[in-house]
């Protein structure tokens, strides 16, 4: 096996130890300072287990349906928290004075139903998908930020830290690896997990191995470990040098975003941070049934709320506050209706906050599609593909080079979402299509064997997918470069059955949703 063989399947990160407030730390290598954007941090936050995003961002403008389909667990509407930016939707009430606030200030933005064709409903290997930025039916072994990383340093890890980079570019708190920082030949990271790996760090000396073709790979493990672990200095002078400002909440998140806070105050030039939060798997008793704005769910968000609340004022006292973007994400959603165990079943898409001075405060998207007789399988709808998002935030303010969107995320195609100030890295604004105008509709509509989809197209790539109400991807019809104009696709539906489904229209930065319906 060779080297970068076995480096690539034996690791998927490795753990720093345990240097601040009892979390263990994971670095990677340091950016280039010549680029755009040196100063700009993103702060990911994972929340495992699928979050309920209708329970999250509950549709005001379609409440009679919400409540319909969830009868033992909707949010009363008069305890939402409406938002200057969108009167259709309202925040779940344990956002209060956090997230809710946030969004007053005109500092969080949330994407709806984010997702991707053909949804996998499995925990572990949604999260890869989401990690990776594959297709679904794609297996890859490495992450979108990994990657992102990898181009940006090609010789890591050679010769890292050094003195042009003394920092790690990436860390995550806590003791979950994640597949996002995995790059495509080697890992960014390698683990120092028992005292004597500890003091082998602060001697600077490799453990022996023997001398044997696996004692050889072994020793080469090792001398990279020793050599990313010597980030922990710069790590603990960062933490030396800055004190919070502010009283973080006592819970788990708080405390693993008031470490975050304090290496960014301490002036470490760190990329990306990664956090997690889990909990989120409420098949069960997501409510409590004489009370639902209370309950695991809404303790869940009220920590993530007053966490992020807490974060962003730190960072503000701190006169750091312009160079962070934050960002929450989820493996999937949950079902539009809920199940009889006062809980819901693993779903599809879902809502992705943003937050931070940069962020452009929007709600981008429409409420999801709720059918008057929903049933259990209904899904809420992919209207913005997550990696349309990862190549908004990479391009928008980590001021990757659009050419690099190949390599990172496989396609080139993938919007450009208005998400992100463009000051962060000089850009023209990305303006979001008007949302009253009809751009996508079909006829006849129902149809039997066949319907012709009319769409109008600004110039540029057009994208049209069509989706059944579970989130499968039954055809794409258009998929290329077009100039501008109105155009008709006729599209076969003779081996469909007779349902409702999604025609998605994708116009560069634009799109639309039309439902389409097969009947007789």
């Amino acid at each position: 096996m060779k080297r970068r063989e076995f480096v690539q399947q034996s690791i998927s990160g490795f753990l720093m130890p345990a240097l601040l407030s009892g979390f263990s730390v994971k670095a990677l290598g340091n950016v280039a300072k010549n680029q755009s954007g040196d100063d700009n941090t993103l702060v990911v936050i994972q929340l495992n287990g699928g979050n309920d995003g209708l329970n999250t961002v509950i549709p005001i403008d379609k409440y009679g349906l919400y409540k319909n389909a969830r009868p033992n667990i909707a949010i009363p509407e008069t305890s939402l928290l409406k938002i200057s930016q969108n009167d259709n939707i309202g925040l779940h009430p344990s956002m209060a004075g956090g997230l809710h606030n946030l969004f007053m200030e005109g500092k969080a933005n949330v994407i709806q139903s984010v997702g991707y064709p053909n949804p996998n409903f499995s925990h572990f290997r949604a999260t890869d998908i989401w990690n990776s930025a594959s297709d679904a039916n794609q297996y890859v072994y490495n992450g979108w930020l990994g990657r992102y990383l990898a181009l940006q340093h090609p010789a890591y890890p050679n010769n890292y830290p050094n003195a042009q980079f003394p920092d790690p570019l990436a860390i995550q708190i806590g003791s979950t690896v994640s597949t996002a920082l995995q790059g495509p030949v080697s890992s960014m990271g390698m683990a120092i997990t028992n005292p004597s790996s500890f003091y082998n760090l602060v001697q600077n000396k490799v453990e022996d191995a023997p001398d044997t073709l696996a004692g050889k790979e072994l020793k080469f493990l090792r001398e990279v470990a020793n050599q990313t672990n010597l980030y922990a200095s710069s790590i603990r002078g960062a933490a030396g040098k800055a004190k919070n400002l502010v009283t973080y909440p006592n819970t788990n998140l708080a405390g693993q975003l008031k470490i975050v806070a304090s290496l960014i105050g301490g002036g470490l030039k760190t990329k990306v941070y990664f956090v997690n939060l889990g909990g989120f798997d409420t098949h069960s008793n997501q409510v409590n049934t004489t009370a639902t704005t209370t309950g695991t769910h809404a303790n869940l968000w009220k920590q993530i709320s007053d966490a992020i609340k807490a974060f962003t004022d730190d960072l503000k006292a701190m006169g750091v506050s312009k160079r962070v973007v934050g960002m929450t994400y989820s493996e999937f959603g949950r079902r539009i209706k809920s199940n009889a165990s006062g809980g819901t079943d693993h779903g599809a898409a879902a809502p992705l906050f943003m937050f931070g001075d940069m962020v452009n405060p929007i709600v981008l998207g429409t409420t999801p599609d709720i059918a008057a007789s929903v049933q259990t399988g209904d899904n809420v709808l992919m209207q913005y593909d997550f990696r349309s998002v990862y190549s908004s935030i990479l391009e928008q303010f980590l001021c990757m080079n659009a050419s690099w969107k190949d390599d990172v995320l496989f396609k080139d195609t993938f919007q450009s979402l208005p998400l992100i100030r463009p000051q962060a890295c000089g850009l023209t604004p990305v303006v979001d299509l008007d949302s009253t105008g009809e751009y996508i509709y079909n006829y006849p509509n129902p149809f039997q064997q066949s319907t012709i989809l009319v769409y109008t197209s600004r110039g540029g790539h057009n994208l049209i997918q069509i989706f059944d109400n579970v989130g499968r991807l039954m055809d794409t019809p258009v998929d290329g470069l077009y100039p501008e104009g109105t155009y008709d696709m006729p599209v076969d539906t003779s081996k469909w059955k007779n349902d409702v489904y999604y025609a998605r229209f994708q116009n560069d930065s634009y799109q639309q949703i039309r439902k389409v319906m097969k009947h007789g």
